[in-house]
Parts: C-alpha cells; structure tokens; sequence
C-alpha cells in the first residue's frame, strides 16, 4: 500500500515541501532512501520506540520510505513525525484519508512526545502557499506559526493526540494569535533608557545621527566612559520595526532556534553582542548544516562589536562586503545560500593599549608607533565603511553626581522617525532603498549636493584629512541625516561640518 504524507525542508530561511512515500509490501525489510542524514536515518529507532509506548505496532512488512525530492539532503530530526505517520498509514492503522491536507513536523521523544523543531514560522509560510489546510507541529512552535493567516496551526504535545486526529476520534484546537495586537503592543516596550545617560551629549547627537540614517558606528573612548552602556541603548531610539520587518527577522531567528518557546512575532529591533572570540562561520553563517551567522541574525537591528581591534582580523574582514551589499551569500559545492544582512553595525575601542591616549587626566603610557599600530588592527577598507567615528572622553564628576536625568529615548526617538519618514518619501521609487545610508552614488548625485561653499569647505577637508572617495560618499550621507533631522531641503556648510567632525579615526590626524 502507498502512502504520502508531506513535511518541509528549511534551506536558507525558505522551506521546500517534501513528500514522504511510505510503500508497504511483502517482505522484512526497512528502506529509508532520498538523501537523508544521520539524524533522520536514526529516527527509526525513535520511532519504534514512540509507537510501543503508546500502544501502536510497527509495520512488520517490507517497507521503503522515500523522501522526495530525492536530490535535497534532509537534515535533522523533525521528520519523525511524518515517518511515524506515514508507517502507521501505510499499515492502515489510521485513515489516511486526511493526510493530503495536512503537512507535519514534529521530533519524537522515546515516550511518543512531541519536541520543538527549527523554521517552524517558514514551514508555516510554505504550507499555506502550496494549498493546505492545517499544519500539525509541537505544541511549543504554535504560536510562532499561527502568525501566518488563512492556515489552521494545531500544536501538539504527543504522537496519539495526531493518530487520534487522523482517525476521527479527537478534535485539535487550532492555535489563534492576534499578530497586529500582540505586535503592537509589544513594540515600545523596551528596559533600557538614554535618560539613565549622564552627560556625553555629543555622543548621544551622533547616536541620533546613525539611527535617523541607519548610519554605521563607531565610539573611541577610554575604558568606563560609556561606550556599551550607550550602545545597547540605541535600539530604544531606532524607528520601530514594521509587519514586513517583525515577519522577515522572525524568519531568521526561527531557523537558527532562536525564538524564545511560546512566542510569536518579534516586535522590537534585534541586538546581537558577539564576544571577540567569535569564529568567521558564526558571523557569517554558514557550517555543515547551514545556519545564520550573527550578521543576519542582527538583521533589522544592531550588530554591536565591543573591543573591536580584539576581534579576529579575519573576522573583521569578512564584515566588509555584507556591510555594502547588505546580504551574505554563502557558497557550498553542492547548495548556495542567501541570508539577509541589512543591520546597523556599532563598534567601540579603546584608543591604545593602555586605553588613556587623549584622556583629561590620565597620562597614556603608549608611545605614538603602539597607538598607530593598535589602530592598524582595524583595516582602512573597513573604517571607511563606518559613516561615523566618534572620540568619547570620561564623565566628568559633576555630570555624574547630576540627579536631573538626561533626554528620554521616547523624545529622541519621535525625531528619529520623523527623519525616516523624510527618507521613505523620498525614496519611494527605488525599491530597497529606505534610508540615507542605503544611498548610491545616483542618489547620492540627486539629494545630496552641497552648495559652493559647503563643496569648498569639503574639499579643504579631504585635502587636509586625505580622505578616500568611499570617505567622501559617507560624509554626504551622513550630512543628507542631518539636514533631515532640522527637516532642511538642502545640504548646508552646517550639515557638512558636523558630518566631517564624525571622522575622528581617520589615520593622519589620530596618532599624531
């Protein structure tokens, strides 16, 4: 007797449907054919197990499960619900009746319960766009994919409860989540506040700066000045993330088992730490089973590298063509795969490595070639990529004694989305493009032109800085932020300077 049931495979942060033939006939043996991998080969065993307990036969006939299409490696153990189900289909222990509706993941425990799987939002996707009415999952990936509509989600927590359900014996309850409600509500909340910041306003002007522009950045400071408190508190300033945004980053997490158990849509920008021990697969992504590496997962959010020059220089390398194209394609003999990497990235350093060059009061005891060459660590190519680079000094004592709190996120951020706007009106005709940072030179040529006197004042600039041209292109874009932050149509001599005064690490003028 032929069976079919059908799973889904997560290649990239899209799912491939996969149709599971189970073939009963005369015989003894078990086959288990269409590329699949150690893991799926052991389900087997889980299987068996599964369906003792719960007071379910194995099929003792010849048996041939193919997992088709036959060309795509399966990977992992969330087939072992599928293969469980096709088995006990094709022995005509349940009604195979319903299965062409239905599509199913699900890892099998010894006992026949159900464990959460990996990709359950983009396996949700995929069932409703191939047709089918319901997805049969563990009960712990229900609500991350209920949020797709016009499908039926039914978690599950053991092997009967499924059996039950094809048999017509037990109604499941589908799982409902009001996306909008829950998403809204969810998007302001946030723990960390620019209001707990004492002084540092300058820093805290060009934190607003990147986040109006989705502008990359970088704060040299001396060690306690300031530097990660203030960055973990950025995402509290960004625009909030929109439908198609939450939908797109939830993807990624879910598919690299990020999401936490129970949860639905992810509401709030993501802000990924790595430690400088980091190895190139994980920031990139990529590995024996492909996953997202932390580069995708800050997609939509902030990457935030403390202490860069400690991190692998290799590691910092890698981060230069994601960072322009704003993707990361990973190439395998076999497979090529895309993820999404459209992120802000922060970094912070100390200056030397003693960390007091340049401080009010501490003596640096490094000589200028131990400064030059600690900032060597960090490439010209890569810097040139960060659009601001800003010197941070310690608190003095009596802004740190100050009881008055500084500006709220709330205010910063209303700003910040008024200068988004700006930017999504008026790049509405150019798809991709959203904000300044994410500029070409064409548009670069269409809105972010100065006058002579702005020109004459960029070019004294370049002269004495010897900037290269990406340099060039940076302090436009980071002067179009700040002509829209004031909501002026034109670039001013005002907008240029303060962009040309955010590149304090360029080589020349740092070490002296």
């Amino acid at each position: 007797m032929l069976i079919k049931v059908f799973g889904a495979a997560v290649q990239g942060i899209d799912a491939t449907l996969i149709t599971i033939e189970v073939n009963s006939s005369r015989g003894c043996m078990f086959y288990l054919v269409g590329l699949p991998d150690s893991a799926v080969k052991e389900s087997h065993q889980r299987i068996i197990s599964a369906l003792l307990v719960n007071g379910y036969k194995m099929p003792t006939s010849n048996i041939v499960v193919n997992m088709a299409p036959a060309d795509i490696r399966k990977e992992g153990s969330a087939y072992d619900l599928p293969l469980a189900i096709g088995l006990l289909g094709a022995n005509e222990t349940i009604s195979s009746e319903k299965f062409s509706r239905y599509l199913l993941m699900g890892e099998l425990s010894l006992d026949g319960s159900i464990q959460p799987i990996k990709g359950a939002l983009p396996i949700a996707i995929k069932a409703r766009e191939d047709g089918f009415e319901g997805l049969i999952i563990p009960q712990q990936n229900a609500r991350e994919a209920a949020v797709v509509n016009q499908l039926k989600v039914y978690g599950v927590s053991n092997i009967k409860e499924v059996v039950e359900f094809f048999n017509n014996e037990r109604e499941l309850e589908p799982t409902v989540v009001n996306t909008r409600e829950e998403f809204y509500q969810q998007q302001t909340d946030c723990d960390l506040d620019f209001a707990d910041v004492k002084g540092q306003e300058s820093v805290k002007r060009a934190l607003e700066v990147a986040a109006a522009g989705g502008h990359n950045l970088i704060m040299v400071g001396a060690p306690g000045s300031g530097k990660s408190m203030m960055a973990k508190r950025l995402p509290s300033i960004l625009p909030p993330l929109s439908l198609g945004e939450s939908l797109e980053t939830t993807k990624i997490h879910s598919v690299a088992g990020q999401l936490r158990r129970g949860s639905s849509l992810i509401s709030q920008r993501p802000f990924r730490d790595p430690h400088h021990t980091i190895s190139q697969v994980a920031m990139v992504g990529g590995g024996s089973f492909p996953q997202p590496g932390e580069i995708s997962l800050a997609h939509n959010g902030v990457l935030f590298l403390d202490e860069l020059p400690e991190f692998n220089r290799g590691v910092l390398e890698v981060l230069r063509q994601p960072l322009e194209d704003r993707q990361i394609t990973i190439s395998r003999i076999k497979s090529t795969i895309s993820y999404p990497a459209n992120l802000m990235l922060i970094a912070s350093m100390n200056p030397c490595p003693c960390g007091y060059y340049n401080h009010p009061t501490k003596a640096c005891v490094c000589s200028p070639g131990q400064v030059q060459k600690y900032l060597n660590k960090i490439s010209g190519p890569l810097l040139d990529r960060i659009d601001i680079q800003i010197e941070i000094v310690p608190v003095p004592f009596d802004k740190i004694s100050d009881q008055r709190q500084g500006e709220p996120s709330n205010i910063i951020r209303q700003r910040v989305i008024k200068a988004r706007q700006i930017q999504e009106k008026r790049y509405t005709e150019y798809p991709g493009i959203y904000c300044n940072a994410q500029m070409n030179s064409k548009l670069l040529a269409m809105y972010a032109q100065p006058d002579d006197k702005g020109l004459a004042l960029l070019k004294n600039a370049m002269e004495r800085l010897n900037l290269s041209a990406r340099a060039y292109d940076r302090i436009l874009k980071v002067a179009r932020t700040i002509a829209d932050l004031e909501g002026a149509e034109q670039i001013l001599p005002n907008h240029l300077a303060e962009a040309i005064s955010y590149r304090n690490l360029d080589r020349e003028n740092w070490a002296g």
